[in-house]
């Protein structure tokens, strides 16, 4: 007598749970996500032949915008980012309290951490820190003090050093910015005892042509 043959099934797996599970992870990465801030000034650097890209933490940023404004940022302390600008800032405060009277709460400290670059004399920085949107921020941003006679820059990048003294410098100037401006920047910087600093380019190489070389 013939064996019964038992009807072949196609195995059949069910997704749903690999769903609701792909649901939960997006879900959690959106809300926990942090967005690059947007930078103080629009700097269109110009090209370069360097291949040398610039470390993505420990570093201090001096922007140098077209109009010759100069803007400072402080990205990826050792530990974290907002600690070292949170502690950058209470260097600050010590130093300049009783001179610009100037005084900040833990919930400005915070905010502070959080922002994005920035460039205004210290007397209005608590200003900036508090103003209600971004629109009232731009306003402020005048740029930082870089005069040999009220020279605020080098106070921003002595201070970010004491505190972590891993940062280096870069220099991001636009590719329109006079070159005066950028050399300024230069020598103040070398006349502080900060002798090696990294110039930003583009990545992307720019090819001369035959009116771009003097005769």
């Amino acid at each position: 007598m013939p064996k019964i043959k038992q009807p072949v099934k196609s195995p059949s797996i069910d997704m749903t749970p690999m769903v609701d599970m792909f649901s939960l992870l997006l879900t959690f990465f959106m809300l926990t996500a942090s967005f690059r801030p947007q930078e103080a000034a629009q700097i269109e650097t110009p090209a370069s032949i360097s291949e040398k890209q610039v470390q993505d933490k420990d570093i201090l940023t001096i922007f140098i915008a077209k109009d010759g404004k100069v803007f400072f940022n402080m990205d990826n302390g050792r530990d974290t980012t907002t600690r070292f600008r949170a502690d950058v800032l209470k260097k600050m405060e010590e130093a300049f309290k009783e001179k610009y009277n100037l005084s900040f709460t833990e919930e400005e400290v915070d905010l502070f951490s959080r922002l994005a670059g920035f460039g205004m004399p210290i007397k209005d920085l608590k200003a900036w820190i508090n103003a209600k949107d971004s629109k009232e921020r731009e306003k402020l941003q005048t740029g930082i003090p870089s005069d040999s006679t009220d020279n605020q820059l080098m106070y921003w990048v002595r201070y970010a050093r004491v505190v972590n003294p891993y940062a280096e410098v870069a220099i991001k100037g636009d590719a329109e910015t006079d070159y005066t401006a950028v050399k300024k920047i230069m020598d103040l910087l070398q006349e502080n005892k900060v002798n090696k600093f990294n110039l930003i380019t583009n990545l992307v190489p720019e090819e001369a042509t035959p009116a771009d070389i003097p005769k």
